[in-house]
């Protein structure tokens, strides 16, 4: 049975079999983890260890993952940035790319990096109920033996950037997503972390340090060194793993160029300051002193202008060291004036790929708002998305030719044909910057606009065709008000998820989903998708084919789940009636007010008296409160 379910996998593997690079993962639960130094957690580790282990894989070969869940819950391990080449049930997103892996069970994972054409720096997280926010988290290198930059470096290092939240995900999402919380305020960390790797190990506590036993292993902020030697230039490869926060990264006292953002190699770039988003990555040159005498601060400041307030009891800035010498003093120079953020469409690629023409374009306008039930969602395109019952990729491969049918995969769902070369155009219409991140696929960035609104072209400019070599990436920022316009060729068939990077915005239902070429995820899918794909969705209940609510019909979407809804403004028919009513009731009394006025209608004493009697005994007949309580006999 296990050589049969293999077979698809090593079909995946081919050509270069012999290229292959195995990992035994077990998803398990760390108790006590105390990183930040203030609050000890349990959090989501491999391998009973937390933080799991960094992967370095070579370009010859590909990455095999064997992953068992040992949790309570489902989960899932995404590489985040990676092509996989027409494969994309091995995405790891679930709702999209698979059902999830169950407790106790096992999904091998496998990434063609050695047919990919990709290499630089990118990271593998858990992409199920934000099990990532909890810990499931690591960097993934990617080294070629002919690196761009290989010869301009002695060494490299590993930065890992990350807000962390005291509280488990699930508890802080229940409390985010509420009625209590009408204004879709975001929760804010706790604190933040750096920390280091090398050559696919952490760095350990600078040397006399006392840090928490379940990660004492591990160096973090101040209890965290690079060792730095004289005159030699290395390359730090910088990934902010968080949930919410972007970071300012900057060392005092020396020098950082840009090389590479998001696995793209670009033109060298001299910067002070490096704005990093959640999801986001770059490699910076950074060349040590000449001289001992000083260590210096590394810094990462929590990018704070999303946060609703900022608590007394957080520090949004963080510092870790360079060391040139273990009895020389710690350098601090005087805090920056200002921040600023990295403008990544200047960035130049090292290989040029011109911008082509585009065939289709795709305005997707996304905002929040509080529902119709109360809490705060994000939408696009005025849809909330919820994760389909069937995942997309199985529709694909279950609807045969109606597999083409947009309306099949929810209303949240684009289909693009093989070779669309596909124009979105995002627009911000929030006040806050959201990293989004397209599964699949590099974007080129070629426009950017500070405020769609506008008809000012230095603040709406129009986009410019025929660009040359245009910036790609695979996680985008869009600041507030503003748009981008992204443009990639559909050429990788398969079932792609778009969102936004920030956890709590994608819970939210900040997501959309492309499918690319239905029909021929159908050709390329023959005898190589396994079979414990569907076993997995069977075993917690989850249908494995049909639309995206479990249906043949590619149009009935009865039972998917969908919403909430948008308030309805105005008036609605209860209260119109009411209304009427009140109206109708008004006018009566004028004209009767009318009729003994002008009509010379008299009434006498007498009759008043009776209208009062008659009133009296009415409402003894009745009762009190206008019947409601029965008069007791």
């Amino acid at each position: 049975m296990w050589c049969h379910q293999l077979l698809p996998l090593l079909a995946l593997l081919s050509p270069a079999l012999a290229g292959v690079q195995e990992l035994w993962w077990n998803v398990t639960y760390v108790q006590d983890a105390n990183p930040d130094g203030l609050f000890e957690r349990r959090v989501v580790g491999v391998n009973g260890t937390w933080p799991p282990p960094p992967i370095e894989v070579s370009t010859n070969d590909s990455l095999l993952v064997h992953v068992t869940n040992s949790i309570d819950q489902l989960a899932t391990l995404h590489h985040h940035g990676m092509y996989f080449n027409s494969t994309s049930w091995m995405d790891g997103a679930m709702g999209v790319s698979q059902c999830g892996i169950p407790p106790g069970q096992t999904f091998d994972y496998v990434v063609p990096i050695n047919t990919s054409g990709q290499v630089g720096t990118y990271w593998a997280h858990g992409h199920a109920n934000g099990i990532y926010v909890d810990g499931l988290r690591t960097p993934l290198l990617l080294h070629s033996p002919n690196e761009t930059y290989g010869a301009d470096y002695d060494a490299e290092f590993t930065i890992s950037l990350s807000d962390w939240y005291h509280e488990e995900q699930p508890v802080i999402l229940q409390s985010f997503i509420s009625i209590a919380n009408p204004g879709g305020a975001e929760p804010i960390p706790d604190s933040a972390l750096i920390y280091f790797s090398q050559n696919g190990s952490y760095l350990g506590p600078i040397s006399g340090r006392n840090p928490s036993p379940v990660t004492s292993a591990v160096g973090f902020n101040e209890n965290a060194t690079l060792p730095f030697e004289p005159g030699k230039t290395y390359r730090l490869r910088i990934i902010n793993l968080g949930a919410f926060a972007g970071f300012y990264f900057w060392i005092d006292g020396h020098e950082m160029q840009i090389i590479e953002a998001d696995g793209t190699d670009t033109q060298p770039q001299p910067v002070d300051m490096l704005s990093v988003s959640v999801a986001q990555r770059y490699s910076v040159l950074v060349t040590a002193r000449n001289d001992t005498s000083s260590n210096w601060a590394i810094h990462a400041n929590m990018d704070t202008s999303m946060f609703d307030k900022v608590p007394s009891t957080l520090n949004p800035n963080i510092t870790s060291s360079i060391t040139y010498s273990t009895s020389a003093n710690l350098t601090t120079l005087s805090p920056v004036s200002s921040y600023t953020t990295t403008n990544d469409s200047a960035l130049v690629p090292v290989d040029v790929s011109p911008a082509i023409t585009p065939t289709t374009t795709l305005q997707l306008a996304f905002n929040f708002e509080t529902m119709d039930d109360g809490t705060n969602h994000a939408f696009i395109n005025d849809v909330v998305y919820n994760p389909p019952v069937v995942p997309a990729i199985m529709s694909a491969l279950t609807l045969g030719q109606n597999a083409t049918s947009q309306v099949a995969y929810g209303p949240y769902s684009y289909v693009f044909n093989y070779g669309d070369v596909i124009d979105l155009v995002v627009q911000n219409g929030d006040t806050g910057k959201h990293p989004f991140h397209l599964h699949g696929y590099k974007v080129q960035i070629l426009n950017r606009v500070t405020d769609y609104t506008s008809n000012d072209p230095s603040l709406n400019p129009p986009l410019i065709e025929g660009q040359a070599n245009p910036m790609r990436r695979d996680t985008v920022t869009i600041t507030g008000g503003g748009s981008v316009t992204l443009r990639f060729v559909a050429n990788n068939p398969g079932a792609w998820i778009f969102h936004c990077h920030i956890e709590w915005h994608l819970e939210s239902g900040l997501a959309v989903q492309f499918i690319t070429a239905p029909l021929q995820i159908q050709e390329q899918a023959q005898g190589r998708v396994p079979a414990f794909m569907f076993e997995q969705c069977s075993s917690i209940g989850v249908p494995s084919s049909g639309n995206a609510a479990g249906h043949a019909s590619p149009t009935d979407l009865s039972g998917l789940p969908l919403g909430p809804g948008f308030q309805q403004l105005g008036w609605l028919a209860k209260g119109i009636w009411a209304m009427a009513g009140c109206v109708l009731t008004t006018i009566f009394g004028i004209l009767t007010v009318v009729w003994y006025s002008t009509m010379g209608g008299i009434i006498s004493e007498q009759e008043i008296e009776e209208q009062v009697r008659q009133r009296i005994e009415e409402k003894k007949r009745k009762g009190k409160f206008f019947g409601l309580l029965k008069k007791k006999t």
